[in-house]
């Protein structure tokens, strides 16, 4: 599947290009387009060897939390619920520890610790897949609730709007936690309904889900009645606080059992280099796709498409000025962020379409590069029905942006 989307890019990047060489004179976009392809191979080494240090930092902790027995302890609270979402997973198997872990790293919004974690048990569960070249539910499973997963912290783009001279940043905090929220529960419900298992049927993942809708709706409630200032510093002190604590009882643990730490640590650290090394080619890949895509203005016809048919049935267009950013967003996390800020600086970043690309930032994630990145890195080809069922909960993501900012800014 991931090949045939990256086949797709390339050949739709240069029909679009052709269309804007003959029939728009612009000749200049073959240009555009190899400087654009060079480009991202360059800037897909560059990451890579920018996750290097952080991926080797993490899953250094992660050894040590392992071998101290903290990611256990954290793995046996959810272990009902992993039992029933990853039936494939044995006890005690330190992949449940590593889901656990990515998933509190993305609630938290801790990006750079989310991506190693995830990478580690996308590995972990490879190892429990009997056909390595093609991707088992439960990794499939795990990709797209880790690609929709619920965001409580999104102080990033808190920060941008500061920036870019919003009056109160944290206005989108609830919009953006419910549409997310949504994403997730799409993406889950979409992929359990594809692989045919009865999570509906279960009363323990029916609590599960049912206590965590209730944590969320409490946090909302109490980030909701704090005032915007407050509220900003309180955000960035738990995400803060939840990265040192983390940090703190993976060493303390280790250290109470007398695991040898540094060494201990250097032995992760060596697994996140090898890592960072093996998503080289399979980053470099997909961005050059991308970037043709983009550069080729295929991005730009299909707005304006989207545009005529609004207007032909009567409907409120405004939030067709933010769709660059929910059509980027699940191919380039960066090129998203771009689209994003430039909307805020063009319409203002308390406009409506300033506010919805916001919460459109906040509660969709870059697919591909999920499915590149962490399928490419344990050698996984067939994909299967993973990128359907996480462009499924990118879609409910984006329609609930859009509707919950009509609801909260008219």
């Amino acid at each position: 599947m991931l090949g045939r989307i990256w086949s797709a890019f390339i050949l739709l990047a240069v029909a679009a290009g052709l269309v804007q060489a003959v029939f728009l004179g612009r000749p200049g976009v073959f240009q555009e387009m190899v400087d654009a392809l060079f480009g991202a191979a360059r800037t897909g080494f560059e990451i890579s060897l920018g996750l290097t240090g952080v991926m080797a930092l993490w899953l250094g902790f992660m050894r040590l939390g392992e071998k101290g027995g903290a990611v256990d302890g954290i793995a046996r609270i959810f272990a009902p619920l992993l039992r029933r979402l990853f039936p494939s997973i044995p006890a005690g198997h330190p992949a449940a520890g590593s889901i656990v872990m990515n998933m509190a790293a993305n609630v938290l919004g801790l990006d750079n610790a989310a991506t190693p974690l995830g990478l580690k048990a996308m590995a972990e569960l490879q190892e429990l897949n009997p056909h390595p070249d093609t991707a088992s539910d439960d990794q499939i499973l795990f990709l797209v609730i880790n690609t929709s997963s619920v965001t409580l912290l999104p102080v990033t783009i808190f920060t941008y709007r500061a920036q870019l001279g919003a009056a109160h940043p944290t206005d989108v905090f609830v919009p953006i936690l419910i549409a997310t929220f949504c994403s997730t529960m799409a993406g889950l419900l979409i992929t359990a309904a594809v692989q045919r298992r009865r999570l509906w049927a279960d009363p323990v993942v029916l609590a599960w889900l049912g206590g965590l809708t209730a944590l969320v709706g409490g946090m909302v409630a109490w980030f909701a009645s704090l005032d915007q200032a407050t509220l900003q510093a309180r955000s960035s002190l738990v995400a803060n606080l939840a990265l040192l604590l983390v940090i703190t009882a993976f060493v303390g643990t280790a250290v109470r059992r007398r695991v040898p730490v540094y060494e201990t640590f250097v032995e992760g650290a060596k697994d996140g280099f090898k890592v960072a090394v093996g998503i080289i080619p399979y980053l470099v890949g997909m961005l050059a796709a991308i970037a043709l895509l983009r550069a080729s203005g295929a991005l730009d016809l299909a707005l304006d498409g989207v545009r005529h048919l609004a207007a032909a049935a009567g409907a409120d267009g405004r939030w067709i000025d933010a769709l660059p950013t929910a059509l980027m967003k699940p191919l380039s996390g960066s090129g998203a962020r771009g689209m994003m800020v430039e909307a805020m600086q063009t319409f203002g970043a308390d406009s409506f379409v300033g506010r919805l690309v916001s919460v459109m930032q906040g509660s969709t994630e870059t697919t591909f590069y999920v499915l590149a990145v962490y399928f490419g890195s344990v050698g996984i080809r067939r994909t299967r029905h993973a990128a359907a069922c996480g462009l499924a909960a990118d879609a409910a993501g984006i329609v609930a942006a859009i509707l919950v900012c009509y609801l909260f800014f008219g």
